[in-house]
């Protein structure tokens, strides 16, 4: 059996237990304290914190989340970190509301509800779990669904708000050959098994702002963001949002009627799809990638809360787009669709 130590996390004096054989990230989880977090690989440096006190050692992590010099100054990824004493953390990345409310991540063994093709590559999954499962989550969250017959698992946010109703929802893309996504065209049937952990992620509505809400998105990036939409219609929330959403062509876009919906019950509300590949005589809405549609739209964003769901170059076409339209690192929240690489030393 493995040595269990503490660990302590500063500057918000939350202790947990971490057994050895155990990163400190899944401690963490295991004992319901939310870190910021994203890709759980060592590929995306979300839970890069600085080690201040104790013996810690990181198994392979990418040197794009942690150069070597960082390293040699003190920086970790904790979910690379095993610890080998009593340790002490400063997290660099850190909401003291989300750690507080954080729920213990589960495995819980669901069933195929159904599936359906929302457009030509996007399908949308529902999966029930059972009579008894315990599974709670935060709209926004995502779990991690084990591919049947193998050890392997795929990320995916739940586009749902509760659990409470028995199923997990889902918008996925299919991608040519992929090892989940492919089974939804042939593969997966109703009532086979599939077994689900978490929740995972920090892509949460910040309940204590009181800032426009910019919401930016594309393809089955819809998932958690429609998820807080739906939130916010459902507790009455009145902050002013608008959603920019990116396709290809209008083929491309679904759920129209829920988003027209949406934006009636708000009152505060727009939605702006936003097509690359439309021609002016077939498409009056905004054309272009969706990050030049948000600059050309957007004057100042510095009073926005802005959440951001999609691939990773959308993301990192929109993070320096935000700082210069004046939006600080702390209103800017997103989820950023990894993919499996190898890892380095």
């Amino acid at each position: 059996m493995a040595d269990t130590h503490k660990v302590r996390f500063e500057p918000v004096g939350i202790e947990i237990d971490a057994d050895e054989d155990e990163t400190v990230l899944d401690a963490a989880f295991r004992q319901g304290v939310m870190l910021i977090h994203g890709c759980k690989e060592g590929q995306c440096s979300a839970c890069k914190s600085f080690l201040l006190d104790g013996d810690l050692q990181m198994g392979r992590y990418s040197t794009f989340a942690l150069p070597d010099f960082e390293k040699d100054e003190g920086y970790v990824l904790l979910c690379r970190s095993h610890i080998y004493s009593d340790v002490e953390i400063e997290l660099v990345n850190y909401d003291e509301d989300m750690i507080r409310s954080g729920l213990p991540v589960v495995t819980v063994r669901t069933e195929v509800a159904s599936m359906a093709e929302l457009t030509r590559d996007i399908s949308l999954l529902r999966l029930a779990l059972p009579a008894q499962h315990g599974f709670r989550f935060h709209p926004g969250q995502y779990v991690d669904i084990t591919i049947p017959g193998t050890d392997e698992h795929r990320s995916f946010s739940m586009a749902n708000i509760s659990a409470a109703e028995g199923v997990l929802e889902f918008i996925i893309k299919r991608y040519p050959g992929g090892r989940f996504s492919g089974l939804l065209e042939d593969g997966l049937t109703v009532g086979d098994p599939v077994e689900v952990t978490g929740p995972y992620g920090a892509f949460t509505l910040r309940v204590s702002s009181d800032r426009r809400l910019v919401f930016v998105g594309g393809g089955a990036g819809m998932a958690p963001i429609l998820a807080l939409l739906r939130q916010m219609a459902e507790s009455g929330n009145e902050r002013e949002a608008v959603y920019y959403y990116g396709a290809r062509t209008e083929a491309d876009l679904f759920h129209l009627e829920e988003l027209a919906h949406l934006t009636e019950q708000l009152g505060g509300f727009r939605f702006v799809p936003c097509l690359s590949e439309s021609r002016p005589q077939d498409w009056a809405g905004e054309s272009g990638l969706v990050t030049d549609v948000l600059r050309r739209c957007e004057q100042n964003l510095a009073d926005c809360d802005v959440y951001l769901c999609g691939p990773p170059p959308m993301i990192d076409a929109a993070l320096p787009l935000l700082q210069d339209m004046g939006v600080r690192e702390e209103q800017i929240f997103f989820d950023k669709f990894t993919v499996t690489a190898a890892a380095e030393d």
